[in-house]
């Protein structure tokens, strides 16, 4: 898959990801959150069947939304099957589980701080660090550095696979767009 395919299917994903949370918690619309959901299945599991980096970001995605119990609705569930169910029919990449690892526990950290008002209380950095989910950006970011580092000095990580830098911007795109959905679903209900 070429850059703009693959930055496209991350914003849209990212999109489609929020827009089918809203319409469950806030309009409580059932039907068209699976709908959606299972929309943003299709586009995330073909982007992780066709690029390793993105099922890095993905499974570990699901791996830390599942680990903190935050998969908590049908929409959710369907989603979830759609994903595992698309995956074992277009296939899966071999990963590295350290790698794996880094992105699940930064995405299960950003899960258990979001949305948390004990967490939030305590000050307002760590609101807005939680809110955006910043962990799993600084580690997808710090996965990208190593990757460029890697390439540049030509030396091998043994114990990790690391990411590239154009997978660290498209996942700034997932979410930008995320954020995007969210800000024009508020502007939908007004």
């Amino acid at each position: 898959m070429n850059f703009l395919s693959i930055a496209i299917l991350y914003a849209l994903s990212g999109f489609l990801m929020k827009l089918s949370d809203d319409e469950y918690d806030v309009k409580s619309n059932k039907i068209i959150a699976i709908v959606i959901g299972i929309l943003c299945a299709v586009a995330i599991a073909y982007l992780s069947s066709n690029n390793i980096e993105a099922s890095y970001i993905f499974i570990g995605i699901m791996i830390g939304t599942a680990l903190s119990f935050k998969i908590d609705g049908i929409h959710h569930i369907i989603t979830l099957i759609t994903f595992i169910l698309l995956l074992i029919i277009w296939g899966f990449h071999d990963l590295n589980l350290a790698t794996l690892g880094i992105c699940a526990v930064s995405a299960f950290i950003d899960e258990i701080g979001n949305d948390n008002e004990k967490i939030y209380n305590k000050s307002k950095f760590l609101r807005v660090f939680f809110e955006y989910r910043l962990t799993m950006k600084i580690s997808i970011l710090i996965l990208a550095i190593l990757g460029f580092l890697q390439s540049v000095a030509g030396f091998q990580i043994a114990i990790i696979d690391v990411l590239s830098i154009s997978t660290f911007i498209c996942f700034l795109l997932f979410e930008l767009s995320y954020e995007f959905a969210g800000f024009t679903f508020k502007k939908y209900l007004n």
